[in-house]
């Protein structure tokens, strides 16, 4: 079987091809078998001779073929005049985004524009590779991402710690004898930020030796069902539960830096802030008996080995930081940084160039300047999200007029959505790079369609970062796409040159390319005419070979004979793998220092905070004591976000058999909260909080905390105007409107989207 077609059947009249593919949906990526037969997909099964997966595979990776023959997934540009859309050749799309691109220059300048970035880019072979590009051609100051809803914490202490905000440990979770588990599903994810097939399996496989797996979580979720305790714990107060553990640790002398301890700094400090927070201090904020606090710490520092774990539940909470940072203290002082079995730098065969140090090292600076309307603090040339619709809304000088959304949905994932819903249609100038006509890119006024996956070749290019395998697969397209459409890099480049102020007689797409490439070649101290002449054409193929041939197996285009290049992979259609993680924090460290910051002063300076809550929330709960509270939590019913194995965000709800069946938009609440409130299972629920109020079925649960509410993010199809014919059958509630935009974790500017306080009333 090759890695591009192989025969499995015959019929009279067809001939049906068995194509080997990596899934590029998620972490996980999975081997797939895609068998095709007259053009059109019949069939997905998990490729079982894949070095990496070996044979897992989840619902939504079957799934690729709906969405390759999606009726409503674009084919060909789209240029809306007025409220009417219409088809165009791309040659009209890109005269009509150079008008109105030049209109707003020309009138605004260039502070008047921005671009918002969405999560499928990582996952796109062309995007993750070019976006870079894109900025440097752009030269646009401000830019918005779903990095501020989803995952900027972790970011920001990376960057302190490590001196590289791309550079994340994940857990080594094949060869671990513990795992402690916190804010995160991978029963629904597959994994984030960590990169490892069949995670739950790999539970199960720690328990079948003697170890053991703890998830502390306000929701009972699937990836309970593979641990040997739940313990549910008050949201958003994950940090002072981490720094209670991190008390326990230094007050019975556990401390062991293991082999980094000679290469970390600041553990007196960080000492020191621990001591405030005993596990009796913090025990009824958390909710969570102190003896268990202490248990879970000693039981991290018995196990041979072990990793604490923290996800997308820690990241969009109101100390997102402090929790992220926490998460990576506690491996360090147990000593199961950087070793098997702990948590642990990837080693890529193929270095993802977010990861790479252009510059030398040097202290982080956050708030270099200020958002426009709110004077939100920019955080790693970001501010949060929910700015941008002020941005847009305001008027003044600044104000902005002209915007390109890049693969997200904006008006689905961020908070406040309505309020970014309400603005766009004051632009100028709306450009989306996007394969739906959706609730956010119908409000554009050039939509550029990108590949399906099915239509373009595949090799992840960011998630090897944090993979507990150093392996890598190559997937060529199967279907090809039209002969004039262009590949998402290529449009990227396009409006990139087009921002810059070049017109088609001066933009130069190959020259563009080669540049790029030749900067790459200075960073790892290449000939670029030596490299370049290896090639005919450029493009993301071009960049995926360039950085396998660079990287720590490569073959350095002749220095190594016997190094890997991309051709290696296009001959092993299964994948090659090069072995488990490696020891390497001396490789990555880039920080001033040269040593792990284990207690950065920017991070500490969020503690008075965090002591604040813990005291406001200790207030309340004497009080509540008092006055007969049945609340599980004090301060009364706070609502959390979840996601489903069927869902990836807000945009796979257009693929039918991922949405048909039972109702999954449905608010969790617990027995005792419901008789409370008057709700009652399958009625209707009113919800509101300071930002908004909906209206979603309940489903009462004995799988969460008492005092907790949960709904699904990603949902909310009812917006006319889009063209998602299933999704808006199954359109459920947005619970982003429920969310404030200014309730955000306040040193990195993440959204809080979980711990949002909010009213359960039932309907009428």
């Amino acid at each position: 079987m090759s890695n591009s077609v192989a025969t499995s059947e015959h019929t009279e009249t067809s001939e049906r091809e068995v194509h080997i593919r990596t899934c590029p949906l998620c972490e996980a990526m999975c081997g797939l078998q895609i068998h095709v037969e007259n053009e059109e997909v019949k069939l997905i099964r998990p490729d079982r001779d894949d070095v990496w997966s070996k044979g897992y595979i989840c619902p939504k990776g079957t799934t690729l073929g709906h969405i390759y023959h999606d009726p409503d997934r674009l084919r060909e540009p789209m240029i809306r005049e007025r409220d009417v859309w219409r088809e165009a050749t791309w040659e009209e799309a890109f005269a009509r985004c150079k008008e109105l691109i030049d209109g707003v220059l020309e009138r605004h300048g260039k502070s008047a524009f921005t671009y918002y970035v969405g999560n499928p880019t990582v996952h796109n072979f062309s995007l993750g590779r070019y976006i870079g590009l894109f900025q440097a051609l752009a030269g646009l100051d401000v830019c918005y991402s779903a990095g501020t809803i989803d995952q900027w914490p972790k970011n920001v202490s990376c960057r302190l710690m490590y001196g590289n905000s791309w550079v994340i440990p994940a857990p080594d979770l094949p060869r671990t004898s513990y795992f402690l588990v916190m804010g995160a599903n991978p029963h629904a994810s597959q994994g984030s930020l960590l990169a490892c097939p069949d995670v739950l399996g790999e539970m199960d496989k720690v328990r079948e030796r003697g170890g053991k797996c703890v998830v502390v979580d306000p929701v009972r979720t699937g990836t309970c069902n593979h641990a040997d305790e739940w313990v549910p714990i008050v949201p958003g107060t994950d940090a002072a539960f981490l720094l209670a553990m991190a008390h326990t640790i230094f007050e019975e002398d556990l401390v062991d830096l293991g082999d980094v301890s000679e290469i970390v700094s600041g553990l007196e400090d960080l000492r020191k802030v621990a001591e405030d927070f005993s596990p009796e201090w913090v025990s009824e904020t958390c909710d969570i008996p102190a003896e268990t606090i202490r248990r879970i710490a000693r039981e991290v520092v018995a196990a041979p080995c072990a990793i604490v774990y923290g996800r997308i539940g820690l990241c969009n909470q109101e100390f997102g930081t402090l929790a992220s940072w926490l998460i990576d203290v506690l491996n360090i002082i147990t000593g199961n940084f950087d070793r098997p079995g702990g948590l642990m730098f990837g080693t890529p065969i193929a270095p993802a160039m977010a990861t790479l140090n252009f510059e030398p090292p040097s202290e982080q600076e956050f708030g270099r300047w200020h958002s426009r309307v709110r004077g939100a603090p920019e955080v790693l040339g970001q501010v949060p999200v929910s700015c941008l619709s002020e941005e847009i809304g305001t008027p003044g000088d600044g104000q902005i007029k002209g915007l390109i959304t890049i693969a997200g949905n904006p008006v689905i994932s961020s908070p406040e959505p309505e309020a970014l819903d309400e603005a766009l249609p004051q632009l100028e100038c709306m450009i989306s790079i996007d394969n739906w006509l959706n609730e956010t890119t119908r409000h554009a006024h050039v939509i550029l369609p990108g590949l399906s996956p099915l239509e373009q070749p595949h090799y992840d290019e960011m998630i090897w970062s944090w993979a507990v395998r150093s392996a890598g697969n190559y997937s060529p397209a199967i279907f090809p796409p039209s002969d004039d459409h262009p590949q998402e890099w290529e449009i990227l480049t396009r409006l990139g040159a087009y921002l810059a102020g070049m017109d088609e007689e001066t933009f130069d797409l190959a020259t563009i390319d080669d540049g790029f490439l030749s900067g790459l070649c200075a960073y790892f101290q290449m000939d670029p005419e030596h490299v370049l002449s290896h090639y005919e054409s450029g493009g993301p193929e071009r960049m995926a070979d360039f950085m396998i041939r660079v990287g720590p197996w490569g073959d350095r285009y002749g220095e190594n004979p016997e190094g890997l290049t991309l051709q290696h992979f296009k001959d092993n259609p299964h994948g090659i793998d090069m072995g488990p993680m490696l020891p390497r924090v001396r490789d990555i460290l880039h920080t001033p220092s040269g040593m792990i910051e284990i207690a950065p002063e920017y991070i500490l300076g969020d503690l008075p905070r965090l002591k604040a809550r813990v005291e406001r929330s200790r207030s309340t709960s004497s009080t509540a004591s008092t006055n007969g509270s049945a609340s599980g939590t004090a301060e009364g019913l706070v609502l959390v976000s979840r996601r489903h194995v069927r869902s990836n965000n807000s945009w796979m709800h257009n693929v039918k058999v991922l949405v048909k069946g039972k109702d999954r938009c449905t608010l969790l609440i617990h027995p005792d909260d419901a008789k409370r409130t008057g709700v009652t299972d399958g009625s209707l629920a009113q919800v509101s909080s300071e930002a908004g109020t909906v209206e979603v079925p309940v489903e009462v649960t004995e799988g969460i905390k008492a005092g907790v509410v949960s709904l699904p993010h990603g949902w909310g199809h009812n917006k006319s105007g889009a063209r998602l014919s299933i999704a808006s059958e199954h359109a459920g509630i947005n619970n982003n409107i429920l969310a404030p935009g200014t309730f955000v974790d306040a040193i990195s500017g993440n959204a809080a989207v979980n711990g949002i306080p909010v009213e359960v009333a039932p309907v009428g």
